[in-house]
C-alpha cells in the first residue's frame, strides 16, 4: 500500500519528512518498549530533535525556530505516527505551546523562550487541567496571586503531558475574581530549582505509555510579574480560545495518519497469516473489513487536507476545527478497533503495534476537548 501524499505538500516539505522519518525511525523506534517501562523519554532525544531541526519549526527563524508553517508541524506529526514512535512529545512542545508563546508572548517572553524550546534545551508544557476541572477551565481552582513584583502560585494540576521533564509550564491560573473570562491568565513558570513546585506521580495510563503524564504541585510558587503570557494579565481565556483550534487539528492530523497506519500493518498481516490453509485476506469478510476501513482512511485525509489548508489561509474556525477533531478521532478507534479483530488473538498483544495502537487511541476522544465537547462547539454554529 501507498501511503497518501497531501495536496498542501511540496518539495521542501518532503525533505522535512525524510529528516522527521529517519529521525523517529532511527532514534525513537527501538526505544520504544524501553520508554513505555520507564514512562518518559530520554532527554537526550530532545536535544538531537532540536539539533535536526525538528522543534519549533513553525517559529519565525528569529527566535530560533524552523520559520516554516502549520505544514511542518503536521508532516512531523504524521511522520512520527507512521514511524510506530509515539512517545516523543514534541508536537505538543512545538505545535501547540510554542504557539501561545510566539502568539501573545512580550518581545523578552519570546527571546527567553523559544530559541531554548527550539533547541530542546527547555522541554515545554501547558497545565490546564485540574483534580476537579477537565473542560470547564473557567472554575479552575489554581490562583496566582500579586504580592509585590511577583505572583504567588497555589493550586495542583493534573494529565499534564511532559510534565515529568518539563523545564518550562505555562500554567492556566485564575489572576482576579471578578466573574468572568478576564479572571484567567496564562503564567510561564520555569521549573529549574524552583522552591514551592514539585511533580506528582507519573501517571500509569492505558496507553501512551511512553509519554511522560504527571501532576504538577504549586505551593506558595513565586514568579515575576514578566512572567504572565503577553505581559497582561486577565488575556488567559482569550488566548486559550484562540489557539485551541490548531491544538485541535494537531489532534486530528494524528488521527488520520493512524487510520492510514492501522489499516497498512493489517492489509500485511492478512496477506501473510494462513487459516484454512489459505491467507485470511483470501476471505471476504476480511477483505470487505479492510475495503472498508481504507475507504475511511481516505475521507479522513481529504477532509483533513481541506482543514489544513484553509489553516495555512488563516480561514479554519472553531466549529470546523471542531467537526476534525471529533470526527477524526472517533474513526480513529472504529478503525483501529476493526483491525485488532482481523488481528484476532494476536492483536490483544502489546509486541504487535496494533494492540499499542488501540491502547493510545483512545485517549484521543477525550484530551484536546471530549468528542462531547465538540458536539456542543458545532451545535452552536447550527
Amino acid at each position: 500500500m501507498t501511503t497518501h501524499r497531501s495536496s498542501w505538500m511540496n518539495k521542501d516539505l518532503d525533505q522535512v519528512a525524510e529528516l522527521a522519518r529517519n529521525f523517529f525511525i532511527k532514534y525513537c523506534a527501538p526505544h520504544e518498549e524501553r520508554w513505555g517501562k520507564q514512562q518518559h523519554v530520554d532527554r537526550e532525544v530532545w536535544h538531537r530533535a532540536g539539533e535536526l531541526g525538528l522543534l519549533c519549526a513553525s517559529i519565525p527563524e528569529e527566535y530560533g525556530g524552523g520559520g516554516g508553517d502549520f505544514a511542518h508541524e503536521a508532516i512531523i506529526a504524521i511522520e512520527q505516527v507512521r514511524a510506530l514512535a509515539p512517545s516523543f512529545g514534541g508536537v505538543l512542545h512545538s505545535g501547540i505551546i510554542a504557539h501561545y508563546i510566539n502568539a501573545y508572548g512580550t518581545e523578552e517572553q519570546k527571546l527567553a523562550w523559544l530559541p531554548k524550546m527550539a533547541s530542546g534545551e527547555l522541554v515545554a508544557a501547558i497545565a490546564m487541567t485540574e483534580p476537579g476541572t477537565g473542560s470547564d477551565l473557567q472554575n479552575i481552582k489554581t490562583r496566582a496571586v500579586k504580592d509585590g513584583d511577583d505572583y504567588v502560585i497555589n493550586g495542583a494540576k493534573t494529565f499534564i503531558s511532559n510534565g515529568f521533564l518539563c523545564d518550562l509550564v505555562i500554567v492556566v491560573a485564575k489572576t482576579s475574581d471578578d466573574g468572568g473570562i478576564g479572571d484567567v491568565s496564562l503564567i510561564g513558570v520555569e521549573t529549574a530549582d524552583l522552591p514551592g513546585f514539585s511533580r506528582g506521580r507519573n501517571l500509569e495510563k492505558v496507553g501512551q505509555h511512553g509519554q511522560d503524564t504527571c501532576e504538577l504541585n504549586f505551593v506558595d510558587v513565586r514568579v515575576p510579574h514578566r512572567n504572565v503570557v503577553g505581559g497582561v494579565e486577565g488575556q488567559g481565556f482569550i488566548q486559550l480560545m484562540q489557539q485551541l483550534p490548531q491544538e485541535r487539528l494537531i489532534l486530528a492530523v494524528s488521527a488520520a495518519a493512524t487510520v492510514e497506519k492501522a489499516v497498512q500493518v493489517t492489509v500485511e498481516y492478512a496477506k501473510e497469516r494462513t487459516a484454512f490453509n489459505k491467507p485470511i485476506f483470501g476471505f471476504q469478510n476480511t477483505k470487505f473489513v479492510l475495503a472498508e476501513c481504507d475507504t475511511l482512511a481516505s475521507v479522513c485525509w481529504t477532509y483533513l487536507d481541506s482543514c489544513i489548508e484553509k489553516h495555512l489561509r488563516s480561514e479554519l474556525d472553531i466549529t470546523t476545527a471542531a467537526k476534525a477533531k471529533w470526527w477524526l478521532t472517533e474513526q480513529q478507534c472504529i478503525v483501529v478497533d476493526r483491525c485488532v479483530q482481523v488481528f484476532g488473538g494476536y492483536g490483544y498483544m502489546v509486541e504487535y503495534p496494533i494492540a499499542r495502537m488501540y491502547a493510545d487511541s483512545r485517549i484521543q476522544k477525550i484530551y484536546g476537548g471530549t468528542s462531547e465537547i465538540m458536539k456542543e462547539l458545532i451545535a452552536r454554529s447550527l
